[in-house]
């Protein structure tokens, strides 16, 4: 899923021309103004929900950050339009010089702004995936109907190996441009030439990510669970060695690259 945060007047406006010039499934998300809405689940509950016959929903609650938000949405929308997050670390236009944390463009005014360039600017920036965007992708997958098993897995960040290691409080990853995502492709395609695999999809973050968060994904669709489990390990075996993904390492006492220690 492609985001792109937009800021300061009219950026709601904006967000509505922009959503009828993109391809796929769009979802908007605006920042409240209040700490507290108009709708509010009801006593002793911690979310209420509405559905109409025709698939129209509605809901409210009081336990979700951005994050959480923008991961559920992941696995079901193609792009998200965020607007008046100014303290979101997404791509942004910044409109009339609003501050924000991540941006990417700038216009006078949203009159000012070119739907089509911006669009071009959307897909231009790295996606967010989660290991549900993959999940999904695959059940999709016109070669789902000859598999019974969709084996995953998800490499995190790890604090420490041992109880006396300093703590680790995020890693950065680079990835050399064009040759990491070929490399991945072609493993995928070596991997699905397997008897009874259908399937294989990777994807690995770039960017700082924080002890704790995911940073790599392999999911795999294939007729069986011996063949789903064999593939997986390959498949994230040979991404660590074979694709070119620089790391740089952050802990409480140092910071350093991995290839040069």
């Amino acid at each position: 899923m492609h985001i792109l945060g937009i800021v300061g007047a009219d950026a709601t406006t904006l967000c509505e021309r922009l959503a009828a010039r993109l391809d796929g499934r769009v979802a908007t998300l605006e920042s409240l103004p209040n700490a507290e809405t108009d709708d509010e689940p009801p006593a002793g509950a911690d979310a209420a929900y509405g559905l109409s016959p025709s698939g129209q929903w509605v809901a409210a609650g009081d336990d979700r950050s951005l994050d959480d938000l923008v991961d559920d949405l992941a696995a079901r929308y193609d792009y998200l339009l965020l607007s008046g997050f100014a303290d979101a670390t997404v791509p942004t236009l910044s409109l009339g010089g609003a501050d924000a944390a991540n941006v990417v463009a700038d216009a006078p005014s949203a009159d000012d702004v070119a739907l089509d360039e911006l669009r071009e600017t959307i897909d231009s920036h790295e996606p967010h995936v989660t290991l549900e965007t993959l999940v999904e992708r695959v059940k999709a997958d016109p070669r789902a109907d000859y598999a019974g098993a969709i084996a995953t897995f998800t490499g995190r960040v790890r604090a420490k190996e041992s109880e006396d290691d300093a703590r680790t409080t995020s890693l950065e990853f680079e990835k050399y441009d064009g040759v990491a995502e070929t490399r991945m492709d072609a493993i995928s395609e070596e991997l699905e030439a397997r008897d009874g695999v259908e399937r294989v999809l990777m994807y690995h973050r770039v960017g700082v990510i924080d002890d704790g968060e995911d940073i790599v994904f392999v999911v795999v669709l294939a007729g069986h669970r011996t063949e789903a489990f064999r593939t997986v390990e390959d498949g994230i075996n040979r991404l660590k060695d074979e694709v070119p993904i620089f790391k740089k390492e952050t802990t409480v006492e140092e910071q350093f690259w991995k290839h040069e220690r």
